[in-house]
């Protein structure tokens, strides 16, 4: 009744398959985007962009990556942190010039690239890392294929650390972005428009969701589901696991080394590897699809949206109106994400995305029974 589904039919294949088949589902969609396209930039400022907005953008695009990996393909990863890593310094090699250097000799140097095009860079060569350590998982699963891919972070963080042609031999080990304009609009850098930096994530978070949204219901989603439901029986009907694996691995470090490229680029604009993308990075996404639902673009976004308003959300509470002071209210974090997350994987594997389908179905049928 909520709904007002009278008259609401599909005549053709195209409209019964498509993401949000009733009309309500489908205008409440265009509200939010015009909202965040239209309206959200007039009114943002440096404090919402910087402790919520951006940070929000910038996990949603990792966590439906780690999404695709895990909750999609079945797939066990907690190398999220070391792939941002790979996706954040590619971006600053690719915005400064890359060099090759053999024997003590400049062989070749790649141009400066634009903020966009080092952004995608930074997403194409994760992906191809991310295939690299994805090849164990053809022979292991489980326990075994998350102790992998917990090497991988271990091994990338080291990596960057080690080998200072990553962050061009500076002195301090760290990475600066430097000022880049696009379409004549300063994105990086100390003095960046809230607003620039805000449509800049928010284009490519909607990039990756619709994305991600159409693979997830076609052919590749389908060969994900099936080895991830059996990959025995999967192999059997005809899927190549080969094929269906290394292209999980691919598509999700793609998503995640675009949001390291911009969580680095965009929104700190200097990063130490260690710091910024250690292992608690892996297990702050891993936690984001766990409580907003595993296998659900929205549960990514569900997940996101917590687990940065909840620090937010703890400070005004307890410091400001409390007066708590600051180490209990960061101990009190720990302790709510942890119970909700054995609450979530006890009472609801599916997280926030299926309390959110539920309440979508008893809206559909309020105020009647049946």
């Amino acid at each position: 009744m909520f709904y007002r589904e009278a008259g609401d039919f599909s005549t053709t294949y195209a409209q019964d398959q498509q993401t949000f088949p009733i009309k309500f589902d489908r205008y409440r969609y265009y509200l939010v985007l015009f909202i965040a396209i239209v309206v959200v930039p007039f009114i943002i400022n440096d404090y919402w962009a910087n402790s919520l907005l951006l940070p929000f953008l910038i996990y949603a695009i990792a966590a439906i990556g780690l999404n695709i990996l895990v909750g999609y393909c079945g797939q066990v990863s907690l190398g999220t942190g070391g792939f941002m890593a790979v996706g954040a310094y590619s971006c600053y090699k690719f915005m400064t010039g890359v060099d090759i250097w053999w024997g003590g000799e400049l062989l070749f140097r790649l141009p400066e690239f634009n903020i966009f095009l080092s952004v995608i860079m930074g997403g194409v060569m994760t992906a191809l890392v991310g295939v690299l350590f994805g090849l164990p998982s053809l022979r292991i699963k489980g326990f075994y294929l998350a102790v992998a891919t917990l090497a991988a972070q271990f091994f990338l963080v080291w990596l960057f650390n080690r080998v200072s042609w990553f962050y061009n031999y500076s002195a301090s080990g760290q990475i600066s972005a430097p000022e880049r304009e696009f379409f004549g609009v300063l994105i990086t850098g100390p003095s960046t428009p809230a607003w620039a930096t805000y449509l800049f994530c928010l284009f490519f978070t909607i990039v990756c969701a619709v994305i991600a949204r159409n693979m997830t219901r076609g052919a590749s989603g389908r060969k994900w589901m099936a080895i991830r439901d059996m990959d025995i029986a999967a192999e059997i009907i005809g899927v190549n696991p080969l094929r269906a694996k290394l292209t999980a691995f691919a598509v999700s470090s793609f998503f995640i080394g675009i949001s390291g490229a911009l969580f680095f680029s965009v929104y700190l604009g200097a990063v130490e590897v260690g710091e910024a993308f250690g292992i608690q990075k892996s297990f702050l996404v891993l936690f984001m699809i766990i409580i907003g639902g595993l296998g659900s673009i929205f549960g990514s976004f569900a997940g996101a949206a917590f687990l940065v308003l909840l620090p937010v959300a703890l400070k005004v509470v307890g410091v400001d109106w409390l007066g708590w002071p600051t180490d209990i209210v960061a101990h009190l974090q720990l302790v709510i994400v942890g119970g909700l997350i054995v609450i979530f994987l006890i009472a609801e594997p599916h997280g926030i995305a299926q309390l959110w389908r539920v309440a979508k179905e008893k809206l559909r049928l309020w105020p009647f029974p049946h």
